[in-house]
């Protein structure tokens, strides 16, 4: 079936005008004004009316764990594993699922299930090889081996770094582990990145900042997250970033009465632009089904939560509403940016012949559809579907 999205304001994500949006098959056939329906009888066409309505991207959240997560509190706190309708309510079509404390009781193996059994469902899974332990887990022999020969491995995280619960790797470890990425990049035609978590100690991301300073190609390999966790490790960020680095914001962190510490991603977003630093270098993510621990200055567990993938929307809209952030620019490290940064070619920008993973959002930016791979998975009905070529005839 042929689908015809009709009048549309469209963001690519930067925004072109109003216009229809043909699709076939998977693929997004042409996008143009004024685009005539095929002659009767010739194919079955699916149209839906967006008039007043907004048509971007699909979101690509890198930070996911599929599987679920957690465990600091013991048993009882281990996080569940994630549902299809809780990933694409939200306006994610696709995921890239890890390990991230917890490599002893949750596995590679059945992490990598879960991305197939997604993409199965309709998605686009990928997935990171290891856990916060250096050395850290993997599925065949070595790291380097996962991402060259297993098809959905894109590179290695997330490893813990500054952090009470990860092993404290040394510097030249962490580098020796990103050219491995790196050259396993090269030989696979992946990203090849080494993907860090970064925790509350003093530390910070400055083991980062001294290797792309030795050795600048790093730069590339290297995507630390949740930069936005403290206003100091935001504010070394900003230094990170104008080294040449890569910085992923936790749409998942946010400040509560109950811990004022962290940074909601919006705000860091702006925090980011309005100090010079560039847009394309960052990425949003969140951090969605993985625990989310607050520890006293003891390094005593006070209270756990878990992870959301809503915060990516929720974070989105607050950009454009609160901090007035333009939608072509809020909509870039949800899309375009962890798009060109995985090297995910075919996904990220609304162009022709590219994957028809596409949201219709409404004018207060809440969503009506979700189309991945050209298939409907959402339908909340705001948009007005006219039905098939056949009945308009």
């Amino acid at each position: 079936m042929l689908k015809l999205i009709k009048d549309a304001l469209i963001y690519t994500p930067d925004f072109i005008g109003q216009k229809d949006i043909l699709i076939c098959g998977d693929k997004i056939a042409k996008i143009e004004k004024n685009i005539p329906l095929p002659p009767k009888n010739f194919y079955e066409v699916e149209v839906i009316d967006a008039a007043n309505q907004i048509v971007v991207p699909g979101f690509i959240d890198l930070h996911v764990h599929l599987t679920g997560g957690g465990g600091e509190g013991g048993y009882t706190t281990r996080t569940p594993e994630i549902q299809l309708s809780q990933i694409t309510t939200f306006g994610v079509t696709t995921v890239v699922g890890l390990l991230g404390t917890d490599g002893t009781t949750r596995s590679l193996s059945s992490l990598l299930a879960k991305a197939r059994a997604l993409e199965e469902e309709g998605i686009n899974a990928l997935i990171w090889t290891g856990c916060y332990q250096f050395p850290t887990r993997t599925i065949t022999d070595n790291s380097r081996n996962d991402i060259v020969l297993i098809d959905k491995v894109i590179g290695v995280g997330e490893i813990a770094v500054s952090d009470h619960r990860g092993s404290k790797p040394l510097t030249h470890d962490l580098e020796r582990l990103a050219l491995d990425c790196r050259v396993a990049g090269l030989l696979s035609n992946k990203c090849g990145i080494l993907h860090i978590h970064l925790g509350d100690d003093k530390e910070g991301i400055y083991p980062l900042l001294k290797i792309i300073k030795e050795n600048p190609l790093l730069a590339q390999n290297l995507l630390p997250t949740h930069i936005n966790r403290n206003m100091p490790l935001l504010f070394q960020g900003v230094k990170y970033l104008k080294s040449g680095g890569y910085l992923d914001l936790t749409s998942g962190i946010s400040q509560t009465e109950f811990d004022p510490v962290p940074v909601d991603a919006s705000y860091a977003l702006k925090y980011l632009i309005d100090r010079g630093c560039s847009i394309d270098n960052i990425t949003i993510s969140s951090d969605s089904n993985g625990s989310m621990p607050i520890f006293d200055e003891n390094g005593k567990l006070k209270s756990i939560s878990v992870g959301s993938i809503e915060s990516n929307l929720s974070e989105f809209r607050k950009m454009v509403q609160i901090y007035n952030i333009p939608i072509e620019k809020a909509l870039r490290p949800l899309t375009k940016n962890p798009a060109y940064i995985l090297k995910l070619t075919n996904l990220g920008t609304i162009e022709t012949s590219k994957q028809a993973d596409l949201l219709i959002m409404n004018k207060d930016l809440t969503i009506d559809y979700v189309l991945c791979k050209g298939k409907t998975l959402v339908q909340h009905g705001n948009a007005v579907r006219f039905g098939t070529f056949e009945k308009l005839m």
